[in-house]
């Protein structure tokens, strides 16, 4: 790995690559991709998070573990609510009933969202997959290899909720229909063939 680049270059970096990456980065991962040291990537981090502090800038750095991400300033966040609550509101009954399947079954393939609708899901997956509420987490070790999804940071910032495990219990009747999808077995196996890629 080389070290290369002043102080300032490396911040403007980690600023932009924070401001496109889709998801919170790792210290590892920032460090490889701005081609640092990781003890440089942190120090220009902790530096970054300061001057965002000090400038009073509508964004915050945010560490969670060995994650980060760019947020927005707790300062702004009331007169930005109404914005936040009309894009949520955007999202259909559709779209909602499969984010509820993937929340509480993840990972779970498509097949297995359709299977708890009783309808076609593909198009809500994908409108899910591009606002980021969910993401691919890997593919199940049945014929034709469907892809998982998962739940991801934003859904858990969009809902308020700091873990999983803060989602609220199912009804029994909607704890037995999400149950569908774990049913283990060929028929199960078999019915993920339509999700393979």
């Amino acid at each position: 790995m080389t070290d290369h680049g002043g102080a300032a270059d490396v911040g403007a970096f980690l600023e932009a690559l924070l401001f496109i990456a889709e998801r919170p980065l790792t210290s590892a991962e920032i460090a490889e991709l701005a081609d640092v040291t990781r003890v440089r990537a942190e120090a220009a981090l902790a530096a970054l998070a300061e001057r965002l502090q000090e400038e009073e800038r509508g964004i915050r750095l945010q560490r969670h573990e060995d994650a980060w991400q760019l947020v927005t300033a707790p300062e702004v966040g009331a007169r930005l609510a109404a914005y936040a609550a009309r894009e949520e509101a955007r999202l259909s009954t559709a779209a909602l009933e499969a984010l509820a399947v993937v929340a509480y079954r993840q990972p779970c393939t498509r097949g297995d969202v359709e299977r708890v609708r009783g309808v076609d899901s593909d198009y809500v997956i994908r409108s899910l997959l591009h606002r980021r509420l969910v993401a691919e987490t890997g593919r199940r070790d049945t014929p034709g290899r469907p892809v998982l999804f998962g739940t991801t940071f934003t859904f858990l910032e969009r809902f308020g909720l700091t873990s999983l495990d803060d989602l609220p219990p199912l009804s029994s009747d909607a704890a037995q229909l999400t149950a569908l999808t774990a049913m283990p077995g060929p028929a199960a196996g078999g019915a993920d063939l339509a999700d393979g890629e």
